[in-house]
């Protein structure tokens, strides 16, 4: 698959050595391992290849794929999550844990914890002490892909869609092209989301790399409010 194609992957995400599903797109694979996730939208991963989305491993292994064949590939820790780091395990107070949590009647061991604006596992707590582990919960795990590619994005104005969908969460713009030139038409609701700013020079960036646009245009339009006439 050449770099800056965007396709629509399933996949299903294994530790690889104990064979356990970390995370899957296939609702029927979820299933079958008692990790079904009522009302959550089970549907393909939508990325651009070699943009840096995903680990290492696996966009190595997505460069070499085509469209609608299986593949499974083991990647080793150094190309995914990396090893475990004996110094990322930190011994702190249970004063501080207690300053750190909104609710500390949710402290559990093998909680997620965030402390001084680090994410980490807790692995300990007692006698006034608590112990931290800020690797990556698979640092250390070989994992397995199990995937397929069900569809490359080959429209250029579904391109654009897909991106800006990608950065935004949102499918409520309007595009048009003027040959190479593009104006995207913004919703006016848009104002309120505080991370269009960097989302926006973040998409100029990847809609040229990808896409060969010319000029980009975001266009704002604010319709006068109908003023309702009284009886």
């Amino acid at each position: 698959m050449d770099s800056g194609a965007i396709v629509h992957i399933d996949y299903d995400l294994y530790e690889g050595e104990a064979e356990r599903l970390i995370e899957t797109t296939r609702e029927e694979v979820a299933k079958e391992h008692e990790m079904h996730e009522e009302g959550r939208t089970y549907e393909p991963l939508v990325t651009v290849i070699g943009d840096g989305r995903l680990i290492a491993g696996f966009e190595s292994s997505l460069t070499e794929a085509e469209a609608d064949k299986d593949y499974e590939v083991d990647i080793e820790p150094a190309d995914a999550y990396g090893e475990r780091d004996a110094s990322l395990v930190e011994t702190i107070g249970q004063n501080v844990l207690m300053r750190s949590v909104r609710d500390p009647n949710m402290l559990a061991i093998g909680a997620p914890v965030e402390i001084g604006g680090r994410q980490g596992i807790l692995q300990f707590l007692s006698a006034g002490r608590a112990r931290i582990d800020y690797n990556h919960p698979l640092a250390g795990s070989t994992l397995r892909y199990k995937y397929r590619i069900v569809k490359v994005v080959e429209d250029r104005k579904e391109k654009v869609e897909t991106l800006l969908n990608m950065n935004t969460g949102r499918d409520d713009f309007e595009i048009e092209f003027k040959k190479d030139d593009l104006t995207v038409t913004l919703p006016d609701t848009i104002a309120y989301d505080q991370n269009w700013s960097y989302a926006k020079f973040s998409l100029v960036r990847t809609l040229r790399d990808h896409i060969g646009v010319g000029t980009i245009v975001f266009r704002e339009v604010h319709e006068p409010r109908a003023i309702e006439e009284e009886e």
